[in-house]
């Protein structure tokens, strides 16, 4: 598995984080007709939305994005962020390392296995993540304080 750089050459604000999880939230359409549907989306480093898919398996979600992502020769995603509508699963962080995505921020928990693949692939990993707090889980550098 490739995995990507721990090393926190950029940073993104909390309220860039929760800003872009909102961002998200808003654009699920599918979301809104069903109330039961995962989305994946990734956002440039200023916060743009970039890409943003729908699926009833946030696993299938995340496989649009990247599938997406490399059919639209919008690699590498190495300065990309990936908002998650549910919890974090090791699966995600694996598909995540894979891709090169270094930054995933998720509205659920994450399971401890997700949090020590996160740290063993220099993944920056957000969960719990609303405004007035979030959960830093792994290589908390790209997360701004200021």
């Amino acid at each position: 598995m490739k995995g990507v750089s721990g090393a926190a050459d950029w940073t993104v604000r909390p309220e860039q984080i929760t800003g872009m999880l909102a961002h998200a939230r808003k654009d699920q359409s599918l979301f809104a007709r069903t109330g039961g549907v995962h989305a994946s989306g990734l956002f440039s480093l200023e916060g743009e939305l970039a890409l943003l898919r729908e699926d009833v398996g946030r696993h299938n979600a995340l496989d649009k994005v990247i599938g997406a992502s490399l059919l639209g020769w919008a690699m590498p995603l190495d300065q990309k962020i990936l908002a998650i509508s549910g919890r974090v699963g090791y699966e995600i962080i694996q598909k995540a390392a894979v891709a090169g995505i270094p930054f995933i921020a998720a509205v659920g928990a994450p399971t401890s296995l997700a949090v020590d693949l996160a740290w063993e692939h220099g993944i920056t990993l957000v969960g719990f993540a609303k405004p007035g707090g979030m959960n830093v889980y792994s290589h908390p550098g790209r997360v701004g304080m200021k």
